[in-house]
């Protein structure tokens, strides 16, 4: 077997295609290699189908291919242009590259596989190639995915913002929970994002009803847009932003004790804690702090008394629960903690619809690494798009090609 023929069946070229010439470069670090067709032949108009179409004339192109060990490959053919009696003058579309790029599918394929473990720009040094042009690698394929994703079964959703940047830069993403995968991402965490989102949904002809329950945090746009995009979809306050919210109250009142109170300086932390997640130093300050009826002890008392609702068995405990833990609440003489209670009895029920489903943005927060790990792989560039196309291929689970 020749050289030529062993580099022709390497790059699986079929009839006419096959290598012409072959030149090495060692300076350089280059390969390149001829493609031609046999003479005489005759291509399929690539817009009717037709076959055996003669060819008008052929222009040469050049293709990045996968390295040959540690030295660029290059791929080169005259592509023929062709006359079809109805569509006219076409050029013809080339088995081992899509229209219109400089790159081979093999070495987009590698584009995409790197670019879910490693940033985008350390990718571009070690590949030699401009960043701008991975991204459009990157966006055509992630893209392409997504417009062909199937939501026919989704049902319960996650609704959670990330901060993108600093001075509240938000993007609003949306999860399915049942498939742990993002399904669509918004810029921003206005209500316009709800609305984004449902017209999304429409676009791929779901109605909105199919989505039975969507969990989220109190935030008043969301709320805004899901009562007007998403009226019978059943709304469940997501638990860990309960108890976030709660923890800020805490927080709260500590600083404003702290002035007085000089004990509390640098304890914020053990606050905040999941009791059962106190090291043993720390429950030993906790327990030192206790006896001094601070009004943070109190507040902590009452967060952990919250936590405990989670574990009701049913609705109809943890509506008793949470009655007695709201009266102690609002009865407690600590303004934030009373602030936030209001803010409970406001949200009553989205808050108890957990007992129902005990559908939670967990998932999301599965997946808040490889997001925030997104982030980062997009920084500094351009566009929201570049973030979002990161995004979706890291956590949309979507179906990218991995030959061709």
């Amino acid at each position: 077997m020749s050289t030529k023929e062993l580099f022709s069946i390497a790059l699986g070229l079929e009839e006419p295609w096959f290598v012409k010439d072959l030149n090495f470069d060692p300076e350089k670090r280059r390969l390149d290699i001829v493609l031609d067709f046999t003479k005489g032949s005759k291509f399929s108009c690539p817009e009717c189908g037709v076959q055996n179409c003669q060819i008008h004339d052929t222009k040469e192109r050049t293709w990045r291919h996968l390295d040959f060990f540690q030295h660029q490959a290059f791929l080169t053919a005259r592509v023929p242009r062709v006359n079809c009696t109805t569509c006219g003058v076409k050029q013809i579309q080339v088995p081992w590259a899509r229209k219109n790029t400089g790159f081979t599918l093999l070495f987009e394929i590698m584009i995409l596989n790197f670019a879910q473990f490693m940033a985008v720009e350390p990718l571009s040094v070690m590949v030699k190639v401009h960043m701008d042009s991975l991204w459009r690698i990157l966006s055509h394929y992630v893209e392409q995915a997504h417009s062909t994703i199937d939501l026919s079964q989704m049902a319960n959703i996650g609704i959670d913002e990330f901060s993108k940047k600093s001075g509240h830069h938000y993007i609003t993403v949306f999860g399915d929970l049942d498939e742990s995968r993002v399904v669509y991402i918004s810029d921003g965490r206005k209500s316009d994002a709800i609305h984004q989102f449902a017209d999304f949904l429409e676009q791929k002809g779901i109605n909105t009803s199919q989505i039975k329950e969507a969990c989220t945090d109190m935030w008043p746009a969301y709320l805004k847009g899901l009562q007007e995009r998403f009226p019978q979809t059943t709304l469940v306050f997501d638990r860990y932003h309960v108890m976030t919210m709660i923890n800020q109250a805490v927080d709260l009142v500590r600083r404003n004790e702290s002035k007085e109170q000089k004990v509390l300086k640098h304890t914020r932390y053990i606050w905040l804690k999941n009791q059962i997640h106190l090291t043993r130093k720390q429950m030993e300050e906790v327990a030192t702090l206790s006896k001094l009826d601070l009004k943070t002890f109190r507040a902590y008392r009452i967060k952990e008394a919250l936590r405990q609702l989670w574990a009701c068995k049913n609705k109809n405990e943890a509506e008793l629960y949470l009655k007695k833990w709201y009266f102690w609440a609002t009865h407690s003489r600590l303004s934030p903690i009373i602030e936030f209670a209001k803010t409970v009895k406001e949200h009553w029920s989205g808050i108890l619809n957990y007992f129902h489903s005990r559908i939670t943005n967990g998932i999301i927060e599965g997946i808040n690494s490889k997001i925030k790990t997104a982030m980062k792989r997009a920084y500094g560039f351009k566009t929201f798009a570049y973030l979002r196309t990161i995004v979706y291929l890291v956590a949309g689970k979507l179906a990218l090609p991995t030959r061709y």
